[in-house]
């Protein structure tokens, strides 16, 4: 194994990340939701196939025994690749980003739930650390001081958590039962892409040429963040990468304030330290690397 080019890998993919979320803003809404998750899911395919390709796995790394469970586990993920490109336009780049951290804290709790995992008392301070930071930033819009696009930004922020942990958790359930990350990566990004077509029925736009490179940067950029991340779990253990996927964040704030003329506000700044601090806790004791690397849902 070798760390250091383990910790790069996980650095360039949160990048990575944070490049396509830039993509997903950039459109706005000059392009229907349903259609650019089509394109972040269809074009996604091409870097994944080609590295399942050079690893030895297609087409038969593809195979599985448990289709049901990757139906499952596709829904929630595409669920939340809507909600979460939602909230990412309504909101700014860095609260948005911010509010997917939910997503660890919220896991703790279904993991001990729904799969009897031991709930430490470490990871309870970090649920209840997250928790915290998720009230705090969700008082502006209980309280009726923002505006209703950013309030319904964050209701949609907290469900995409909620659906990412249930994501998650499916994963879980399948790498215990033996079904690779090839496979895993790659259905969700075809039922994605196919859960973005269903919308075509409800209005596509052709789109200027400025929108066909964001879109296919939306995909490339989300398709090469995964394969990153995969890679950089091969290459170091997850204890020593996980302080680096908190860089997401500063990546968002960085694009955020540079391109978008984002200022992160009070309630932000206030919520932050909270929520990733929860969510580094909560997922100190961490799941097995494939989990991690087969279950991002955006």
């Amino acid at each position: 194994m070798n760390e250091r080019l383990g910790i790069a890998l996980r650095v360039a993919s949160t990048l990575a990340f944070a490049v396509m979320a830039a993509f997903v803003k950039a459109l706005g809404d000059a392009v229907p939701l349903g259609q650019v998750v089509f394109f972040r899911s269809a074009f996604a395919l091409l870097p994944l196939v080609g590295f399942l390709w050079w690893r030895g796995e297609w087409p038969r790394g593809l195979a599985t025994r448990n289709p049901v469970g990757h139906v499952l586990r596709c829904l929630m993920g595409a669920l939340a690749m809507f909600t979460s490109f939602a909230t990412i336009r309504l909101l700014p780049l860095a609260e948005a980003t911010m509010l997917s951290y939910l997503a660890p804290v919220i896991l703790a709790l279904l993991g001990w739930a729904l799969l009897k995992e031991h709930l430490t008392a470490r990871r309870v301070g970090g649920v209840a650390l997250g928790l915290a930071g998720g009230i705090a930033f969700c008082v502006p819009a209980l309280t009726g001081t923002l505006p209703q696009t950013a309030g319904i930004g964050v209701a949609l922020g907290l469900v995409t958590a909620v659906l990412t942990a249930g994501a998650l958790i499916q994963v879980r359930r399948l790498t215990r039962m033996g079904e690779g990350a090839g496979a895993i990566a790659f259905w969700f990004a075809v039922v994605s892409a196919l859960a973005g077509l269903a919308t075509l029925p409800w209005g596509w736009v052709w789109p200027g040429q400025a929108a066909i490179w964001l879109l296919v940067g939306t995909g490339l950029s989300g398709g090469v963040a995964h394969i990153l991340m995969t890679l950089s779990f091969s290459h170091a253990d997850a204890a020593a990468l996980a302080p680096f996927e908190y860089l997401s964040i500063l990546w968002a704030v960085v694009i955020g304030v540079l391109i978008f003329a984002e200022i992160p506000g009070w309630a932000f700044l206030l919520a932050a330290p909270l929520i990733l601090a929860g969510a580094f806790v909560a997922s100190a004791a961490r799941a097995p690397a494939q989990d991690r690397a087969t279950a991002s849902t955006s």
